[in-house]
Parts: C-alpha cells; structure tokens; sequence
C-alpha cells in the first residue's frame, strides 16, 4: 500500500512537471507570436490568463474553457484550404479539435486534421499561425465554455482526396483568396494573414 501511494506521488510529481514545462514552452510560443503579429495583443493576454490559472487547460475536462488545436490545412500549392461543415456546430469551419491531455498543440492539430480529412502525408509549417478565443454554446449537457485555440498551418503534399469523417457533414476545398471577405470574422482574418505571408514569400523570393 505504501509502495502504491509512492508511485502515484512520484507519477503526480511527474505529470506536474512535464504540465509545468509546457506551460513554459506555450509561452516561448505566444511571446514569439506577439513578435510576429502585435496588433493581437488583446487574444495573447486571454491565452495567458488561461495559463495563469490553476486547471489543466489541456483537458476538456475544464469545462469553464480549454485549448484546442486548429488545422489552416492548405493545399499543395498553397491557394485553397480544406474545410469541414462541422456536424455538432453546422459552420464551414477550420479542423481541429481537443487537445484531451496532450500538452504539444502543433502534434495536435496534425492529429486532427489526419483524423478529420483521411489524409496522409500532411506535415505543420511553422510556428502557431493564428489565435482565436470563440465560444461553444451548451449541448447534450455539456455547459457553454470557451475555446482556446491554437492553429497551425498543416500542409497537404500528397494525394488531396479527402475521406468525411463522423466529425463532418461534409468537407470542401475552398479558395483562400475568396475567404478574405468571408462573413465569419475568424476565417476571413486568417485567410488575409495567409495572403499577405504568401505575397511576402513571393517577394523574398524575388529578390
């Protein structure tokens, strides 16, 4: 009995640390982000606060809000990204979903967008492309929370014959540069931040 509760206080011990040490490298991330786009200060301090706080927000199980992981999955050639009718909120969105305990956002965003398009060959570009703090309305008895998400840009380097998953009614393939005036206000900002990272590639490309 004394060896079992040792065990748990040695697992606690290290479940804390490695919790501790992704907190530390979500900030490294953030701060970098801040360098990257400082008009989004305001969404910055909201990741923060969350990280401030005394819950995991890595698990759904905190239900007053926790971190997701957003797939911005871009075609081979950059123009069109795939989009799930999300079946539970009946929108056009983005991919992804919940983090469930793994504390690497990146790996889980990869994950969702494998397991929500049916595609393989999919690698992350780059660090955290965009943030978005959005708000889940109550269902099946799950209360209303918040939505801390962590996007990625996942790129499709193979086949793009996409498979619908339980997770959608449907997905698409949309054109980037005719999301920019997209009503949604998340997708049109992130389709602009990937235009203007486009042209500003093509420029350096340039020179």
């Amino acid at each position: 009995m004394a060896g079992d509760n040792r065990r748990r206080l040695r697992h606690r011990g290290k479940e804390k640390h490695v919790v501790s040490a992704a907190y530390a490298s979500l900030r490294e991330h953030l701060a970098d982000y801040g360098r990257r786009w400082p008009d989004e200060e305001a969404v910055i301090a909201q990741f923060l606060a969350l990280l401030d706080e005394p819950v995991n927000p890595f698990v759904r199980e905190r239900l007053e809000g926790h971190l997701t992981g957003g797939a911005w999955l871009v075609s081979g050639d950059g123009r069109r990204i795939l989009m799930t009718h999300h079946r539970k909120l009946d929108r056009w969105l983005q991919l992804g979903g919940h983090a469930d305990g793994d504390t690497d956002m990146a790996r889980v965003a990869l994950k969702e967008a494998e397991e929500e398009s049916g595609l393989s060959d999919l690698a992350v570009e780059g660090d955290i492309f965009d943030l978005d703090r959005h708000w889940i309305p109550e269902r099946k008895g799950v209360p209303g929370h918040w939505h801390y998400d962590v996007r990625y840009v996942i790129r499709a380097n193979g086949s793009e014959a996409y498979v619908v998953s339980e997770e959608s009614l449907d997905l698409a393939w949309r054109d980037i540069a005719a999301l920019a005036g997209d009503a949604d206000v998340s997708i049109s900002r992130m389709a602009r931040k990937w235009l203007a990272m486009q042209a500003l590639a093509g420029e350096d490309a340039a020179l």
